[in-house]
Parts: structure tokens; sequence; C-alpha cells
């Protein structure tokens, strides 16, 4: 409910806190005193254009700012999905209008758009007037009617929890579709790829063995050459160093006899001496197998080239990095396989999901139906009293996919006239019948459904006595469950209030100035007396206000 209102600078208003209480709040006052003024102020709360035409001094920003105590009303996912702070028990809503005409919105003083406040603001407070009844041609709202009446919530609940996994198991499924999809358009490219790669049978480290085997091959005259003289030199046939160093050998065994200081050296040259013609041996073996092979100095060149290449394409340093990336393409195309089992998988999922979801969705439009019936009905019962007696009236259901409301679309369909076509509530000409026809829905839903706070304009507009005071009477039966804000001329409605407000203009030396006053029990007497003889207030009005008001107790 909205708790308190403050207006500056708009239009007649300096400076306005309104405060405002539970139950039924009366606002009367004179033509013109700035009843209008208010609700302008008050849409600007709920989202609507803001005009500068209204801002009063052109020097200052134009503000608005309504409280509201939203205990019960469910909005914590709101401000969470929203990033806006909580708090459970209050909500400050603000909007200011700078001379430039700039706008701006706020919400517990986090800066919101005017989309934002307005899809939380009609949450909150809802304003009826002959021109204006928005909420009420709001399919979803008119969905709401008929769950609250079916006594919904709990079943609701259940088929919220089944639709969000449906949808989740959607998500996932699209996810992966879309995943597995690029992966088959890369399917093609992955394959051609790898059968290059495992046509050439890669080994570890062959590139460096093929380097080695190349240069080899490359070099066998050169290498033949340097072997060659390796063993001339050391076991050639006139002076080789094997020769040379027999003769050490023998010289240092002759001193060995005379000399102890040179003991043991003739057999380490003897030791080098073996050594030398291994080495000598070796190196004749090595040579001897050296032989000058075209082919596959050109089989190893072709090899290479083809390594090259492939490391070239991959950007690829060594063959074993080749030999990682054709493991890759492998895992890859494994994955193809595998994942259209898991598609498989996640369609029996989503198609599980969804029968649940189903399901549900079919008992509650049962149900809605049935609700439907009882609705029209007992619509139909208050209407006539309130001077509607032509009134049909009638709820066409339209079956749709799977939302999160469930499978019904339904639309509100009336008519006020005999032999009219029933039309749907958005296309019906507004004015008071419109407006009845929101009191008794409200009438009818209000003890069934958390609804805003609702502000009903002139709504008794075209009506009088026994009409306008069933009226009075469903607007405090409604006040009842929600708080109630009625702008009136009729005394037979102010009579049911539970509180009154008397908005009037006043006069200083420079201009003319919109207030509003809370009015005491005897206040109350006298403005209700007032609107009863006009400006002849006598003795007789107040005590026909009194049995008035009285007659609002008894009930």
């Amino acid at each position: 409910m909205i708790q308190q209102l403050h207006i500056s600078n708009y239009a007649l208003i300096d400076k306005l806190d309104i405060r405002f209480d539970d139950g039924l709040t009366i606002i009367t006052g004179e033509t013109g005193a700035g009843k209008s003024i208010i609700l302008g102020a008050l849409s600007l709360i709920l989202g609507e254009r803001a005009d500068t035409k209204t801002i009063r001094d052109a020097a200052s920003k134009t503000i608005v700012e309504a409280t509201f105590d939203i205990k019960g009303y469910d909005l914590q996912h709101f401000f969470k999905d929203n990033d806006i702070d909580w708090d459970e028990q209050e909500c400050i809503v603000r909007r200011e209008l700078s001379p430039s005409g700039r706008s701006r919105a706020f919400i517990n003083d986090t800066p919101a758009s005017l989309t934002v406040l307005r899809e939380l603001s009609t949450r909150l407070l809802d304003i009826h007037s002959q021109h204006s009844n928005m909420l009420l041609s709001q399919p979803a709202f008119q969905l709401s009617i008929l769950d609250s009446i079916a006594s919904n919530g709990d079943l609701l609940e259940e088929y919220r929890k089944a639709y969000q996994q449906y949808r989740d198991a959607v998500k996932q499924l699209e996810e992966t579709e879309r995943e597995m999809e690029q992966i088959r358009l890369n399917e093609d490219y992955i394959r051609f790829q790898l059968d290059q790669l495992q046509a050439m049978k890669l080994m570890p480290d062959e590139d460096q063995q093929l380097e080695a085997l190349q240069n080899k091959l490359s070099n066998i005259t050169e290498l033949k050459e340097a072997l060659w003289s390796v063993v001339n030199e050391l076991d050639g046939e006139e002076n080789s160093i094997i020769d040379r160093l027999n003769i050490v050998a023998q010289r240092l065994e002759e001193a060995e006899r005379n000399l102890n200081d040179v003991e043991g050296m003739s057999e380490r040259v003897r030791s080098a001496l073996i050594d030398l013609k291994d080495i000598a041996q070796s190196t004749g073996a090595i040579m001897d197998d050296l032989n000058d092979d075209p082919a596959e100095l050109a089989r190893v060149d072709n090899r290479l080239n083809d390594i090259y290449s492939l490391q070239r394409k991959h950007n690829a340093q060594d063959v074993n990095l080749l030999i990682e990336i054709q493991h890759d393409y492998e895992q890859q195309l494994g994955e193809i396989e595998h994942n259209d089992d898991i598609i498989g998988e996640l369609r029996n999922q989503v198609e599980s999901y969804r029968s649940a979801a189903q399901e549900i969705a079919s008992q509650l439009s049962t149900r809605r139906h049935e609700a439907a019936s009882r609705f029209v009905k007992q619509l139909l019962e208050l209407a006539v009293p309130l001077g509607m007696k032509n009134l049909s009236f009638d709820i066409q259901f339209n079956g749709i996919e799977l939302s999160a409301s469930g499978t019904d679309s339904v639309e509100f369909m009336m008519a006020f006239n005999k032999n009219q076509r029933l039309m749907p509530v958005k296309d019906t000409a507004s004015g008071g019948e419109i407006s009845r026809v929101m009191l008794c829905i409200k009438t009818i839903i209000a003890r069934h459904m958390q609804l805003p706070s609702i502000i009903f304009d002139e709504v008794d507009t075209g009506v009088s006595g026994d009409v306008a005071d069933r009226i009075g009477v469903m607007m405090a039966d409604i006040a009842q469950s929600i708080q109630i804000i009625a702008i009136t001329h009729l005394p037979q409605v102010a009579a049911n209030g539970d509180h009154h407000l008397r908005v009037f203009k006043t006069d200083n030396d420079v201009e003319t100035l919109t207030r509003v006053e809370h009015l005491d029990e005897q206040e109350h007497i006298t403005e209700v007396a007032r609107m009863l003889s006009g400006k002849n207030l006598n003795q007789a009005a107040i005590e026909n206000a009194k049995s008035l008001i009285n007659q609002k107790h008894r009930k």
C-alpha cells in the first residue's frame, strides 16, 4: 500500500506531503481544486510520459516520491533481477523532471529505467478512471483473476517449476545442438586433415632422425674421404701413427730396464695402441659401409619435404606436435559420434519435461474454465445493481503453446447495450460503466489475491441514489482486504470512507496553490453534508450526513 506521497514544484503544488492509511480513503474537493493534479503527479510514479509544462518553477526540478509498504507483495525476485536494493518492509519510488526536459527515475535510490519503474509501480498502484483502465485490459491480469478464483496458487507453483525444468532442458538442447552444428560444419575439414596426417604414419622424433640421415647421405664422398684419411694416418703402409707408436713402446721398454722413472709407460702406450687399432678397424668398417645411394637420399628428401609441408600447414614446430594435432582431430571426430547420443538423450529429456508441464497445464486449464463460469455469473450479479442491467460478459479462451502461465490465453469480452457485439475490454469505449465493471471485478477477487492499492477516480460519475450507495458499499467491502483511495463527488460514496482528505486551493500574494488536509471525524461529517447540500450548508444536511455515515458503520 502507498503510505506517503511527496510532490514538489508540480503545476499548482509548491510542496505537498500526503499520508495515506489502509482501508478506504476518500478524496473530495471542488472542481479545479487540484485532484487531477495529484493524479497527474502519481502517473509519473507509474512511468507515464513527463511534460515540462507541469514544472511550476522553471529554475527548479519537479520531484514526485512515493513510499510503499510492500510486505506480502513477493517482489524479491523483481528487485534481484533488476539489481535494486531490497527492503522487505518498504520501497521508495522517485521521479525527477528537470526544466531541460530530462527525466530520471529511482527505486530505493537506485537509478531505474522507465520500463522497470512502470513494471514495479503497476504492481503497487492501480489507477482507475473513466479514461484509464489499463490493468483490466492486460491479458496477464485477466488470467490472474481466474487463477485467484480457482485457487490455483499451489498448482501454478508446481507448474512453474515443471515449466522451468522444461525451459532449462530446451536451452541445454539448443546450446548443445549449436555446438554440434559448428563441429559438423568443420567435420569434412577435420576428416580431410586427419586423413593426411594418418596417411603419413608419423613416428615420434622422426624428423630429427630423417634430418640426420639426410645429412649423412648428402655428404657420402666427403665422409668417406675423411674416414679413409683417419684409417691411413692411424694404420697406413708408411710411417703410420700405429707404426711410430710401436717404436715408441719399444724404446720405452728398453729404458724401463735401466730407469725406474719410466716404468709402466710402455704398457700405457701399448694400451693406447690397442685403442687406436680398434678405432682404425671400426673406422674402416664404417667407411666400407658408406655407399652412395641417390634413391635413398631422394626418399629421405621427399619424406622430409612432406613433413615440413604439414608443419607449415598446422603451424607445428616438429613431428611430435603434428602427432598431437592428429590425436586432437581423432578426439573431435569421436566426440561428434558420441554427441549424437547425447543429443538423443537431451531430446528425450525435453519431451519428458514437456509432457510433465503439459499435464499440469491441462489441469490449470480445466480449473480456469470452471472458474470462468463462476466468475461471469458473479460479475453479472454484481453489475446489475450498479445500473448495468444490459451488460453482457464472457471470457474467450485461446489455446497457446506452453508458456510461463500455461497453455491458456484469455480475453475478457463485454458489451453494455442490448444487441451489441461483445468486444475485448481494450477495445471497449472507456467511461463510468467499464470503471464500475472493474469495481465489480475487484470486489470478487479482493479476498483471493494480493492486489495493488487502487485509486478510483470518479468512477461513480453519472450515477446517483441507490447505485451510488452500492458503489460506496463495494469500495468499503474491497477496502477490508486492500487499500482503496476514491476520488468522488458523491456523498453516498464519501460516507463509506475510513479516512477523508479534502483538496482545496488557496491564494497568497502572488499565486494560487493546491493544498490537502486530513479531516477528523467532525470535519468528515461536515464535508459529506456540504456534498449533500452544496453551498447552503444547514443542520438538516449535517444530520443527513450523520445518517449516511452511521449506515456505513451498521453495514
